[in-house]
Order: C-alpha cells, then sequence, then structure tokens
C-alpha cells in the first residue's frame, strides 16, 4: 500500500454541490406522460472539482480547494462537507451568482432526471481567487485544474503561467474545444468524446495515436492520458504509448468516474511515480468508483485491496 500522507495538491475548478433525491415510482402522472417520484431520502455530496478534492483527501493527500461558490445554503453546504472529508478550503463567497447545483432524481436505482442550476462567477470574484491560487501554490507539489466548462477557469492561462513560474506541474481535466488553453502542462485527461471534439474523428487506432501525439506535441503536453471507458486508458508521451484495458466489473454509475482517475494520477505524480505506474493505479480507481452509486471516492483498503 502507497502512503500518500505525504503528498500535496492543490485543486483549483468548477466547484458544485451533487444533490440526490431517492423516492420510489409507482405510477404515471395524470398530467403528464412521467413518472412520479415520491421522495423518501436526500443526499447531498462534493462535485466537480469539490469531489476531486475529496477523493485526494480519501487517499490521505493534503487536499487544498480553491474555487467561488454563492453566498447560500448550498455554498455553506460545500464548505461544510469539504472540511467534513478533511479538505482545506479558501473558498470565495460571491453573492451576484448561486452555487453550481446538479440535481439528481433516482427512482429504483435508476437517474430519471438531472436539473442543473449554474451562472457564472463575477469577475471580482475570480480576481479574488487568482490571489488565493497565487498563495496556495508555495506549498502545493501538483496542480490540478478541473475543467466543467462553468467559468471557474476564465483566467486560465494566468492559472497556468502562475503556477509554471512556481515549478508546479499541472494535471488538466479539459473541457471544449479550445486545448490552446493548457499549453504546457504536464498531464491532459481527455476522455473519447473530448479529445475527438478537439481533433476530430479517428478511423483506426493508428490514426488515433498519430492524432493524439500530434496535438501532445503541438501543445508542448508531457503526457496526454485518453480514458476510453470500456476500452480502458491510454497514455501517449514523447517514447511512445501505453495501454491498458478496462477493469472488468459491471457499471453501476460513471458520474464522477473521471475526477477520481485525475486524483489518483495527482497523488502518485506529487510523490514523484512514474506515470504508466500512476495510470495501472488511477485505471483500477475508476473501475472501483463506477460501481458505486453517484460521485464517490476510493478508499486505500479497497484501492489496494484490490491489487492483492
Amino acid at each position: 500500500m502507497i502512503d500518500f500522507s505525504t503528498a500535496r495538491v492543490l485543486v483549483v475548478g468548477d466547484i458544485m454541490l451533487d444533490r440526490y433525491w431517492f423516492g420510489d415510482v409507482t405510477r404515471i402522472s395524470p398530467e403528464a406522460p412521467v413518472p412520479v417520484v415520491r421522495v423518501t431520502r436526500r443526499d447531498e455530496r462534493l462535485g466537480g472539482a469539490a469531489n476531486v478534492a475529496r477523493n485526494l483527501a480519501t487517499l490521505g493527500v493534503r487536499a487544498t480547494l480553491v474555487g467561488v461558490v454563492g453566498a447560500d445554503e448550498p455554498g455553506a453546504a460545500i464548505e461544510a462537507l469539504a472540511r467534513e472529508a478533511g479538505i482545506e478550503c479558501q473558498l470565495v463567497r460571491d453573492a451576484a451568482m448561486p452555487t453550481t447545483i446538479k440535481l439528481r432524481v433516482i427512482g429504483r436505482q435508476q437517474q430519471l432526471l438531472r436539473i442543473d442550476f449554474e451562472e457564472s462567477p463575477t469577475t471580482e470574484s475570480l480576481t479574488r481567487k487568482f490571489q488565493d491560487i497565487s498563495a496556495a501554490l508555495a506549498a502545493a507539489q501538483v496542480l490540478v485544474l478541473s475543467d466543467y466548462g462553468k467559468g471557474g477557469l476564465a483566467q486560465i492561462d494566468h492559472i497556468v503561467a502562475a503556477a509554471q513560474s512556481a515549478g508546479v506541474p499541472i494535471i488538466a481535466d479539459p473541457k471544449g474545444d479550445d486545448y490552446e488553453r493548457y499549453r504546457g502542462v504536464a498531464l491532459l485527461t481527455p476522455n473519447r468524446a473530448e479529445l475527438r471534439e478537439v481533433v476530430g474523428a479517428w478511423s483506426s487506432e493508428a490514426d488515433l495515436h498519430r492524432r493524439a501525439q500530434a496535438l501532445r506535441e503541438s501543445l508542448a503536453i508531457g503526457h496526454l492520458l485518453l480514458t476510453r471507458s470500456e476500452e480502458g486508458m491510454t497514455l501517449f508521451s514523447a517514447s511512445g504509448a501505453t495501454h491498458v484495458p478496462a477493469q472488468a466489473r459491471e457499471v453501476f454509475d460513471v458520474s464522477g468516474a473521471g475526477d477520481t482517475v485525475v486524483s489518483v494520477l495527482a497523488a502518485m505524480m506529487a510523490l514523484g511515480r512514474p506515470m504508466d505506474e500512476a495510470m495501472r493505479l488511477a485505471n483500477r480507481a475508476g473501475g472501483i468508483v463506477v460501481g458505486k452509486l453517484g460521485t464517490a471516492a476510493v478508499s486505500p483498503a479497497e484501492l489496494f485491496g484490490e491489487a492483492s
């Protein structure tokens, strides 16, 4: 078992609260052809960048979370959940925006509906956040940029420059088709759909390798890790490509699995472990977390129990 207690990771990005309403479905509404859910239980969990930090803290990493939330009850809930998980929080409260919420309605263990509440942070809040990031970089061994496209990384160019100036390697979990914003990061972790949006559809494995390596080289990225769902993961670097197959198990819920993968990669990078080893452990962690409902974390006992 690897001891992650000496690892220090700074997480910056889009912070959100994942809310779950669980209930029973026994009839169809007379008003419209939709199921009626009688809510019997509610749950709240850290989402987005906060879920990355939660996964890191669960592994035993010293995780610091910097970002913007609303000056509201969901924002207070995020801070309380984060501190309960052992995460060091530096959250800017923005009274002009509501905290981002993903509300999922679950009936008979099946997701029936998701409702999103979101707005972008104000320029003033982002400026205050950048000041917190600059201060927190001094103690960080790795910076994770968790980009969900909600506006929390509008200053990404300045954040990347500050981290590079401080000598802190960056892992970026990307969003959108503008990958120029991730230029020079140590590790980029797109999934298949995200990479296809940037490099186009590939016709073969060889074509994929050519396109991925061309993108990595053009942006001066150290490693590009492509997460491929049931096809496993492929790591592209200057020395070539390494592939690991997916862990064979029943998939229950893929939400938040990417956060778990990124957290393991960041923890391993903070300890200076080889990237191939980090990828294999992250692949194992992803295989475990998809067997859980909703955004979840993997404990060291689960992770290394699977390895034994």
